[in-house]
């Protein structure tokens, strides 16, 4: 007997849905930084043994719209629950549960099994088993049909039990990607990914929310990777900042995404990086559409 199955996790921005999903998969394979909205895309990683494989997906956190770039990440975290086998729903002890309600109204009508996480347990002080207690009760009320688990992703709490719950729901199914397959991304996209996480990381206010990143060329031979990558501005002066003092703040985005780089593949990194603006592409259909946020 073989399983397989899809495994989303959906949540609003924030909760800690990256970092949960890094460590199911055990690859770093999204963004998990401190910052709202770092993920953008849907972003599958694949788990494999010799009679399961686990296709997780991380989605964008559910905000509400305010440009097209939001809609295709919104299109994104709604898609997940229309091809799901088990749904992760992410939340955590500080948020509101009834906030986004017309997202939580759609989870709601579901039949596909559903997990609810209250991640960041580690943060709750005084009197932590009755707040807990409070926070599981308000869930139950909304999601009644949803079971529900304490977790700490950051600390791995309640992981392996999660894992072993997810074993359990998934259906009889032979495998739908290739058993050496981690992930259904190319190199190109985590480049692209990596760099942008350093900017969300180095530089503050609207910067990181108003960059993309395109890689122009990625050529590998046996012993280096040599890439090309475009980093996107919406504004002159938001190059400006990017770019920074005689080029140091980009020097430096650089020198980190390349040390993180030569960790992912294993290998030297030669890494160049230019800046480029483009006042549209957060709401130019046909820009969206070549930076990959197309949900279809």
């Amino acid at each position: 007997m073989h399983k397989a199955g899809f495994v989303n996790i959906v949540g609003n921005p924030n909760v800690g849905k990256s970092t949960l999903m890094n460590q199911l998969v055990g690859e770093r394979i999204s963004i998990a930084t401190f910052k709202a909205q770092t993920t953008r895309h849907r972003i599958m990683g694949i788990v494999n043994t010799d009679d399961m494989q686990i296709v997780f997906s991380d989605t964008p956190g559910v905000l509400k719209p305010n440009y097209k770039l939001q809609e295709s990440m919104l299109a994104f975290s709604e898609s997940a629950l229309q091809d799901a086998d088990v749904l992760l729903y992410v939340t955590d002890v500080v948020e509101n549960p009834e906030k986004n309600m017309d997202f939580l109204r759609k989870v709601q009508k579901m039949d596909t099994p559903i997990l609810l996480l209250i991640n960041k347990i580690d943060e709750l002080r005084e009197n932590s088993q009755q707040a807990l207690a409070e926070i599981v009760e308000k869930w139950h009320a909304l999601l009644p049909k949803a079971e529900i688990l304490p977790i700490s992703a950051k600390n791995k709490f309640g992981i392996d039990m999660l894992l072993k719950r997810i074993q359990e729901l998934l259906p009889e199914s032979p495998a739908y990607f290739d058993k050496d397959q981690l992930t259904d991304k190319p190199a190109r996209f985590f480049v692209s990914e990596i760099i942008r996480e350093k900017i969300l990381l180095y530089y503050d206010k609207e910067i990181p929310y108003s960059v993309e990143v395109r890689v122009e060329s990625f050529k590998e031979d046996e012993k280096h990777i040599h890439i090309n990558a475009l980093i996107y501005v919406e504004r002159d002066s938001q190059k400006g900042i990017i770019i920074g003092h005689q080029g140091v703040a980009l020097k430096k985005v650089s020198t980190e995404a390349r040390k993180s780089l030569e960790k992912f593949f294993g290998k030297p990194i030669f890494l160049e990086i230019f800046v480029k603006v483009d006042k549209d592409w957060r709401s130019s259909e046909r820009e969206l559409d070549n930076f990959g946020y197309n949900p279809d």
